[in-house]
Order: structure tokens, then sequence, then C-alpha cells
């Protein structure tokens, strides 16, 4: 038996991705690690690091930098009279992880979660169990944990490009795209406030195997029905994709006072991502666009894309089987 060029082609591509990009195969996931402190006593707090899957002490990347009223000594914080009052930061943010999320837990049950990122490292405590954060402070961190994750997340952004090389930058673009954002959205607010739940494994498998069909539907040109209905085809692959970004937010946490600032900002931020990807995307195309080799790039690229999801595709169901 012979392979045709094209599906040849294909099979050496994914053999070399297999051997190449075993790191990928969770390709969105964003490092976070958490900082949890729990108060015992008046002005009292334990504290120590957490974060699942660490490799190596999370203390030798991120330093917490304690209010000025505050003394650690060990895995206690002494903090005196004046409670938890101050700037907390933590240096190091923004490198080995993308942000480091605070959880305060007072005596009376009650907790707060901050979130800081490399754009905002600090946080403003008050020395008490009333949160009384700015909602703008808010909006700006989980904006910018929106935009990284987006950034972060090849998974997601080789599902766009697919979207654009079967669609291309014609009018329909925009409707694509916008039924894709109005999915992901609906589905990311549905799980993030517990009207929707599903398994994580199932969801990643889903979200490659969507990649995957959208780049073989995108090297034919046959008046398929996803060539025919493409808004459709994104709409409904975003709601599985939206269920990839709120397993992202549970990990970084919702502030119980500003949930839906949160909420709306994580999702605006993952939206300028996505828009600034795409207008990178026409800029690189009207700039290339006059060069014939540049022509010829369409047919591999699409084949990297899929050869990568299909390698995605075989890691994340044996994960799920192995789960089973």
């Amino acid at each position: 038996m012979t392979l045709r060029p094209s599906l040849a082609r294909f099979f050496v591509l994914f053999l070399l991705l297999a051997g190449l990009l075993p790191a990928v195969s969770q390709a969105h996931e964003m490092s976070m690690a958490e900082l949890t402190l729990h108060e015992y006593a008046p002005g009292e707090f334990l504290w120590n690091w957490g974060a699942a899957g660490t490799p190596r002490p999370i203390a030798e990347d991120l330093t917490p930098r304690w209010p000025a009223g505050c003394q650690a000594e060990a895995q206690v914080l002494h903090c005196g009279p004046d409670g938890l009052t101050g700037p907390l930061s933590v240096d190091g943010v923004g490198k080995a992880y993308s942000a480091a999320l605070v959880k305060v837990r007072w005596r009376d049950g009650q907790v707060r979660v901050y979130t800081l990122t490399a754009a905002q490292p600090t946080v403003q405590l008050l020395g008490s169990a009333d949160d009384r954060r700015d909602a703008g402070m808010i909006a700006r961190a989980y904006t910018v944990l929106g935009v990284e994750h987006i950034l972060s997340g090849i998974d997601h952004l080789l599902f766009v490009f697919g979207l654009l090389f079967l669609v291309g930058f014609r009018r329909r673009l925009a409707w694509t795209v916008t039924a894709f954002t109005a999915a992901h959205s609906l589905t990311l607010a549905s799980s993030a406030l517990g009207w929707l739940a599903l398994r994580s494994p199932p969801v990643e498998a889903t979200i490659a195997l969507s990649i995957m069909l959208v780049a073989a539907e995108a090297l034919h040109d046959r008046p398929t029905w996803s060539r025919r209905w493409p808004a459709l085809v994104a709409f409904l692959f975003g709601l599985v994709h939206g269920l990839g970004f709120a397993g992202a937010l549970k990990e970084i946490g919702l502030p119980a006072s500003h949930l839906f600032t949160a909420l709306l900002t994580f999702n605006l931020g993952v939206e300028l991502g996505q828009l600034l990807v795409l207008g990178l995307a026409w800029l690189l195309h009207r700039l290339l666009a006059r060069f014939t080799w540049y022509q010829r790039l369409r047919r591999p690229a699409l084949y990297g894309i899929g050869a990568m999801a299909a390698y995605w595709t075989i890691a994340r169901v044996a994960v799920l089987a192995a789960g089973a």
C-alpha cells in the first residue's frame, strides 16, 4: 500500500511532533502559585506556599514582601495589634509563575482572595476581613490574566488560526470570530458561576480534536457545511473552548465581592488577546501576500497545525483513558 504524498507528509510531521513536543500536550495551562495565610490569633498568621505539580519549592522562585508592621519567622507571620495592614507584594511573579494567589483565611471563617501578576505585583491589605478593594484593581488584574491566558494558550490560538485559514480575511471572518467569542463567553460564565461542570480531561481532548478537524476542513475546497457555515462550527467548538478557559479561571479563583467584575474582565482580556493575534496575523498577511513563497506556506502550515492537534488528541485521550 502506498500513501498519497500529502498524507505521507502529514505522518512525517506527526512523528516529528510526537518526538519533539511532549511538553506541550497541556498547551494552555497557566502556572499558578498560591500563598495561604490562616489567622489563628489576633494579628498572628500561619502561612505557606502551594501549587500543583511544581518540580521544586516555590520559595526558590517567589519571595513575599510583607507589610511594614509584619515579621515572618519560619511559617509564622506576626503582625501585632495593627493586623495584616499595608502593601503585600511578591517578587518573581511573571517569571516561573504567571500569577500568585494570596488567600487570607480570617478567624471568623471568612476568606479573601487577591491575585498578583507581573503587571500588578502588589496588593493593599486592610487588616481585617472587610473586603473594600477597588473594583478597578480587580479589573486590571483579571484583564491581564485573560490576555496572558490566551497568548500562552497554544491550542486555543491554533483553533483561531484554523478558522482564519478556513474563512480567510473576508467579511465572514467577523461573524465567525464573533460566534466563537459568544460561545466560549457563555460556557466560561456558566462554569465559573457553578451552573455547568465537566471534567477537564474530556474537555481538553475535545479542544485538541476541534483543532484537527478545522485544519482538515481548511485543507480542501469542497463545499462542506463547515465552509458554508463557519460561524456555526466556531460556535459549537467555542462552547468547549469556553470550558477550557473556565478551568484556568478556576485555578486563579474569583473574589467573592467582585465576582462579576473579575469574570467580565477576564473574558475581556481573552478577547483582547485574541484580537491582538488576529490583528498581527492580518498585518503579516498584508506585508507578505505579494511573495510567491508566502502563498506556498498555506498547506504546510495546515499540516503542521493538524499534526500537532493529532498529537495532543492522542495524548489527552490517553490521559482520559488512564483516569477512567
